[in-house]
């Protein structure tokens, strides 16, 4: 049976529904792990890389998580996109920022073109865990 779904439920959040939907995620029971390189994430990243078709996300910030464990236990990864300003200057639409949460920045990824729907996001990767900020 064909279930019909209104407009709004096949619509993308807006990003301020997206941003307030992540706030409300806490700590949970259930992890998941990605294939690729074993990283356990939990439901309120599953949530963001389901609804913003964020898999790509995950997955980088797994990578560059587990490469920079040897440098600090707890990492900051911080997705910050460019203003128009900033992109005609330096040539990228965003930047993902990892450091150790005290202002020490490790190592940085600059994307050419995004369409995340987010201007900001921080995430954290503790003990090859990726999780928001709320879920800590």
């Amino acid at each position: 049976m064909h279930k019909d779904r209104s407009p709004k439920e096949s619509e993308a959040p807006t990003a301020r529904e997206l941003s307030e939907t992540l706030a409300h995620f806490q700590a949970t029971g259930t992890l998941f792990q990605l294939p690729i390189c074993g990283t356990l994430y939990t439901d309120g990243i599953r949530y963001l890389a389901q609804t913003a078709k964020a898999y790509w996300l995950l997955t980088d910030a797994s990578v560059m998580g587990k490469s920079l464990m040897d440098k600090s236990y707890f990492i900051t990864v911080d997705f910050k996109r460019s203003t128009a300003a900033e992109k005609e200057k330096i040539g990228y639409d965003a930047t993902i920022t990892y450091s150790d949460g005290n202002g020490n920045i490790l190592t940085q990824q600059h994307y050419h073109i995004t369409d995340f729907p987010l201007d900001e996001l921080r995430l954290y990767f503790v003990d090859n865990t990726l999780l928001l900020p709320s879920e800590y």
